[in-house]
């Protein structure tokens, strides 16, 4: 099994995909609709070479899905609004087909809110995602493709998650989970149980 789990994307994404075609799961960010951050995310990706397959589980069906994911070289889980792009994998049923591919080894590469649901919780970032965004999520667990929670954005320099919040949530939540704090510009590299840090 191989995660690449970015805090916001990271120089190493097309080496760690090994192909060209990626499955690109944009539903964490469907309440921003043309937020800079969001055609970012995107260019990013392009400017790798990486060819973007758009993939939105919302209103895509599970064969679609299924389809799509065995015909690419990996899968990317943007990011955006942890809790509802949690509600969306679940109420679609596409959480079990995207953990069943990726454990029977499609890269997978998550960016913040698509870092955070590979874990074991996404309970980790209530203080700096809303959860009143998903009001039909009662269980906040995670794909569990990995025990580390990661907690993107941890530096504290974007203004919507100051310091403050980071070391809240490292205090409310640090002894009940792994967490994994990242910056921007860092990963982790997940790869048969073995895992790197990247900066």
């Amino acid at each position: 099994m191989r995660l690449l789990l970015t805090s916001f994307q990271h120089p190493s994404m097309a080496q760690f995909i090994g192909g060209k075609r990626v499955a690109y799961i944009p539903d964490a960010a469907r309440s921003y609709a043309d937020a800079p951050f969001v055609q970012k995310e995107r260019e990013g990706l392009e400017k790798q070479g990486l060819e973007l397959i758009n993939l939105p589980l919302s209103h895509t069906d599970l064969a679609a899905v299924e389809t799509t994911l065995n015909a690419v070289d990996g899968v990317y889980v943007a990011g955006g609004e942890t809790f509802d792009l949690l509600q969306v994998l679940r109420s679609t049923g596409s959480d079990k087909v995207i953990t069943r591919r990726v454990r029977q080894g499609l890269p997978y590469i998550g960016c913040s809110a698509g870092s955070v649901v590979a874990g074991p919780t996404i309970e980790a970032v209530s203080l700096m995602d809303s959860p009143d965004i998903a009001p039909d999520l009662k269980d906040y667990t995670g794909l569990g493709l990995t025990e580390l929670a990661v907690i993107p954005h941890a530096s504290g320099s974007i203004s919507q998650f100051p310091i403050e919040t980071i070391a809240d949530t490292v205090r409310t939540y640090g002894e009940r989970w792994p967490l994994c704090l990242l910056r921007d510009g860092q990963a982790l590299w997940i790869e048969d149980g073995e895992v790197r840090l990247l900066n």
